[in-house]
């Protein structure tokens, strides 16, 4: 029995023995235990670590800035004009100076977003979002409603002041755009197409971004989702403060496509600074054409590098003609502020008070040399919307101001009043903005105050003579 035991052992060892030889023999090369070490080490690599960081947490910030988020939607004149007959005798009157319809369809409606800063009630938005208005709603996200006062806008940044009567509302956080860098992460909160308090986020692609539609405002580019309905809501930083307003995309489909616009947060409360204590926004303005210096004219004007901003043209009588400054200049500094690109220098001198003192570096004739100069202001700057004109509100609609000289010699009418905003009887007969007012139920304009005592003596109705594309036509008004 236990012969048996032995030769069987035996037998299994060397069995053992005999496919250990053959693994090692496979190929027809032996492998040494040196070889053996690193590919057995290579074929169970250790995994790498991952890295510790993670995609932030929004909902802090949603918590925190989401109740003081608004929608507002806004009610205005029709621009949807009924058909008309081509028969009809009035149809080459409309056609001809592009009135519509006596006739004319439901009003316009639009929808946006907005913030509140002040718990008394004061809310930031989009001046397009707002400008020609008859009706302002602002909708909390408690679902409780108010009409909205507008306290005035300034297009030429693209920025409004509201107000709705309520207390103790929660207001959004403000920081510094400054301080944003290009990379990290932004929130939007907003309307889009309607849908109250969506959350979207992304990334700052951009800072000081120009457009050609507006070169006053230093753009923050982003590729947050920002569609129709997310115009005036806020950009947050991850400290969910706002740095921003988000006020335009680029897009070939009307949609989001990527790329998405923000007004710098400090822009907007300069407006909202004049709007309260002077109820008008002033700009400087220097009076110049300016273009990019590229690398080829920095060479040929002995610049070392293509910084600045080349002068191609001064207009006369305005405060760079005055300074001195000259066709062919390069403007490299505003005080202290190097001027990177020729489109730094319109929002710098944007901000500044008309009639502030500064001082230009500029380039010329191969040396630098300073120009002491006074900030004048820009002629068409944007008032609040309770200026003076809009006080014909209430019986024709108008929102009017003087002629500046250079519109002046553009006319027939130099004594006329320009249209800025239309809503109500006048939107109804077919005024548009762009309009000259010449006369009054045939008494010739000349300021607000005599339009505004022309309707005081009017009846229901008045005839308008306005100028258009240098064509006049009388049109009639049924007073409120």
């Amino acid at each position: 029995m236990q012969g048996s035991t032995f030769k069987r052992s035996l037998l299994a060892v060397t069995l053992i023995a005999a496919l250990g030889a053959g693994y090692a023999k496979l190929g027809g090369h032996a492998i040494s235990p040196a070889d053996a070490l690193p590919a057995a080490a290579a074929a169970a690599p250790a995994p790498a670590p991952r890295s510790a960081s993670a995609l932030p947490d929004f909902t802090s910030i949603v918590e925190r800035s989401g109740p003081a988020i608004v929608n507002i939607s806004s009610t205005g004149p029709s621009k949807t004009a009924a058909t008309i007959d081509p028969n009809d005798p009035m149809f080459e009157f409309f056609r001809r100076f592009g009135l519509p319809s006596p006739h004319g369809g439901a009003p316009a409606r639009g929808m946006g977003s907005g913030f509140i800063v002040s718990a008394e009630g004061l809310i930031l938005t989009n001046a397009h979002v707002v400008d020609g208005a008859d009706e302002v709603t602002v909708k909390l996200t408690d679902k409780r409603e108010f009409k909205a006062k507008v306290v005035g806008l300034d297009k030429l940044t693209d920025v409004a002041v509201l107000r709705i009567n309520a207390g103790n509302l929660p207001v959004v956080r403000l920081g510094d755009p400054s301080r944003t860098r290009v990379g990290e992460w932004v929130v939007a909160i907003g309307s889009p197409f309607g849908f109250e308090n969506s959350v979207t986020a992304g990334i700052v692609s951009a800072k000081s971004r120009s457009l050609a539609s507006d070169s006053y405002v230093p753009f923050i580019q982003t590729d947050v989702a920002v569609n129709p309905g997310n115009s005036g809501g806020p950009l947050l930083n991850l400290d969910g403060e706002v740095i921003g307003i988000n006020s335009q995309i680029y897009s070939r489909s009307g949609g989001y496509q990527g790329v998405s616009f923000a007004i710098p947060i400090n822009v907007a409360l300069n407006v909202q600074e004049q709007l309260l204590q002077h109820g008008k926004v002033r700009h400087g303005r220097l009076g110049v054409a300016i273009q990019e210096v590229s690398q080829s004219l920095a060479e040929s004007f002995g610049l070392k590098s293509s910084a600045g901003a080349l002068v191609s043209s001064v207009e006369k009588g305005s405060p760079a003609a005055a300074a001195g400054l000259e066709a062919g200049d390069i403007i490299l500094k505003l005080n202290d502020t190097e001027i990177g690109r020729s489109s730094d220098l319109p929002p710098l001198v944007s901000a500044i008070k008309p009639g502030t003192q500064i001082k230009l570096q500029i380039w010329r004739k191969g040396a630098t040399r300073e120009l002491a100069l006074s900030v004048g202001e820009i002629p068409t700057a944007k008032v609040a919307a309770e200026r003076s004109g809009d006080a014909d509100k209430s019986r024709l609609g108008l929102a009017l101001r003087s002629l500046t000289p250079q519109e002046r010699r553009e006319v027939e009418s130099p004594d006329g009043l320009l249209v800025e905003s239309v809503s109500g009887p006048a939107a109804r007969a077919g005024i548009r903005p762009g309009d000259v007012i010449v006369s009054v139920n045939g008494q010739p304009v000349r300021d607000v105050p005599q339009l505004r005592a022309l309707l005081d003596k009017a009846g229901k109705k008045v005839a308008l003579l306005i100028e258009r594309e240098n064509a006049k036509i009388f049109v009639p008004v049924e007073l409120g």
